[in-house]
């Protein structure tokens, strides 16, 4: 039988764990303080290895608190009221992009951790939404604001905030270190000691905390524990891959870095069992599945390729290098999971692109999303060459047309194809909240701002977008087909995020993959036309086996005994089944 004491057996995973992060540190002094921040010698629960947190049913939502206004309520109360109806049945995990204080960046210049910013709401609003749906939220654990209380007592020479930051010398040797943004990396400040520079990785007004004092590390700890006391299950790690900085190297996917998600994993999952990590790395596809590690890191992380694989596909007409990474991607390990996503807040990011696409292909592509009223931002390379880094835009202004022809009569139709691909690949699907809503670019707010990426983060007043809803507006249909295909998905067992995945081999005017669930018990083809122009298929080519029944899960319509073709319209999207569920199709 075993006795061991689960505090015990933490405690050594932890020695474990800040023994390789801080060889120079006492680990034993510093696992206990680390297990007494997290409240774990009060409560202290045994997470179950390789377990699934998630089903076919989890469906996420990504939304900034203020994206819907009305007059004297607070926006995190009205975007309660939207969840509650209009998207009750449909998603079960809300991620709330950075509710705090801010100085710039949309949240991501985090002043206070613990407060939720007044113009939001307050926490009551935030908890209110973690009792009835999987709240994720971000933790901004690489910068802070500049008017941070840590970084005014930087400048004033005062504790603890005066060994919070990571400084360097403009005569380091910085020459390897990657940069996702043209801004100068270092910024002088004054301090009682004389001027110094902070490391900015994002902008002067996003300072570098420095992981390297374990005292940094414990404060996230405590805010940790305090978001998991408020209701938060999943944690997204805001450009983790950029934590821990050695001058003479990259600074990105460090072995202090994946060391530092291992410990912070086995933290929260011993305070919480069902707790998620995600980790946000904007990185080369390779790059980015490291941070699985061997089942130990993230449980999730993003599928950052698909957006710009998935976007070229649909406007090129051509599924040859989607399928070419589809047929790479590994499948995720009990446990973990992709979560798919093919439009964000920040934008389409072009680095997973790269080794993808060639860079013909996506200075075409960038070509066509500027003709589509999209805007570029670029990164600055190690030779101080510039290399476009993201396409700003809406997803459904960027699916208006395709290279070849520009805007055309396709729009919607390319427009749900393109989530309808999203709803049934491997992993998790995430929609963020104006691809739900079918919302177009807004320039007033780019011109405003001046930040490109505002052209994909528009503020609904509520009772115009209520107004658009009760309509047949482009808005209402697409909000109302997408509800319908994740209603139909949510019943698929072969749907759920870890059922066995292959890529089908149809020609490039097609996107077809075969999903089988878990108990292979139910069979899914997947088959989507990504052309504007009528597609036919040889039923024989996908191999139905013909003593199961088969039907289309989205039409409702039944293959015939006698078929032999199947025909797509321009975009059309089939599900072809041999198991359906009552009501599947409604």
């Amino acid at each position: 039988m075993n006795t061991a004491n689960p505090v015990e057996e933490l405690n050594a995973r932890i020695v474990s764990h800040v023994t390789q992060i801080y060889p120079d540190w006492n680990p034993e002094e510093l696992s206990l303080r680390l297990i007494d921040c997290m409240g774990l010698n009060e409560h202290c629960c045994e997470p179950k290895q390789r377990k699934n947190h998630w089903d076919e049913k989890d469906i996420a939502v990504i939304t900034y608190a203020n994206t819907f206004l009305q007059e004297n309520e607070a926006p995190l109360k009205t975007f309660y009221r939207f969840l509650s109806e209009y998207l009750k049945e449909s998603i079960s995990i809300v991620h709330i992009l950075p509710f705090f204080p801010f100085s710039s960046d949309d949240g991501f210049a985090v002043i206070d951790y613990t407060r939720v910013n007044d113009s939001h709401g307050d926490w009551d609003d935030i908890e209110q939404i973690a009792s009835e749906f999987k709240l994720m939220s971000d933790l901004v654990i690489n910068h802070c604001s500049s008017r941070s209380r840590w970084f005014e007592q930087f400048k004033a020479g005062q504790e603890p905030g005066n060994k919070y930051f990571f400084c360097a010398s403009p005569q380091d040797d910085l020459s390897a270190v990657v940069r996702p943004r043209t801004s100068p990396l270092l910024r002088e400040v004054s301090t009682p000691e004389g001027n110094t520079c902070v490391w900015c990785t994002f902008s002067h007004d996003q300072v570098d905390l420095d992981f390297s004092n374990p005292d940094v590390l414990l404060e996230f700890v405590k805010i940790i524990r305090f978001y998991l006391e408020r209701g938060v299950k999943i944690f997204r790690l805001d450009a983790i891959a950029f934590l821990w900085k050695e001058i003479g190297t990259t600074c990105i996917n460090l072995p202090q870095t994946h060391e530092l998600v291992r410990l912070l994993r086995t933290l929260i999952q011993h305070h919480t069992g069902d707790a998620i990590i995600v980790t946000e790395t904007n990185l080369p596809n390779r790059e980015n599945l490291t941070y699985f590690g061997n089942a130990n890191e993230a449980h999730i992380i993003y599928n950052f390729s698909l957006p710009p694989l998935l976007l070229n596909t649909l406007v090129t007409g051509s599924s040859r290098h989607l399928k070419t990474w589809l047929m790479s991607m590994p499948p995720a390990m009990m446990g973990t999971a992709y979560l798919n996503f093919i439009a964000s807040h920040d934008g389409i990011g072009l680095r997973p692109a790269e080794g993808l696409l060639n860079e013909a292909e996506i200075a075409a592509l960038v070509a066509a999303m500027a003709s589509f009223g999209g805007h570029i931002s670029w990164r600055t390379l190690d030779n101080g060459g510039k290399k476009p880094y993201e396409i700003n835009i809406t997803l459904y202004d960027a699916l208006k047309g395709t290279v070849s022809s520009g805007a055309d009569q396709w729009q919607q139709q390319r427009f749900i194809c393109a989530h309808a691909i999203m709803l049934a690949l491997e992993g998790l699907p995430a929609f963020y909240i104006h691809s739900l809503l079918g919302t177009e670019n807004d320039v007033e707010k780019l011109k405003n701002t001046g930040n490109n990426r505002a052209i994909n983060r528009h503020n609904w007043q509520m009772n115009e977008l209520e107004k658009l809803l009760a309509t047949d507006s482009h808005h209402a249909k697409i909000l109302n087909e997408l509800k319908r295909l994740i209603g139909i998905r949510r019943k698929q067992p072969a749907f759920h995020p870890n059922a066995t995945q292959f890529t089908l081999q149809l020609g490039d005017g097609i996107c077809a993959f075969w999903r089988q669930n878990l108990t292979r018990d139910q069979s899914i083809f997947a088959i989507n036309n990504i052309t504007d122009k009528e597609q036919q298929i040889f039923l024989a080519d996908i191999n139905l086996i013909v003593t199961d029944k088969w039907m289309d899960l989205i039409s409702g319509d039944e293959i015939t005994e006698n078929q032999t073709l199947l025909t797509l319209k321009p975009y059309q999207t089939v599900w072809l089944t041999n198991k359906w569920y009552p009501d599947s199709h409604f």
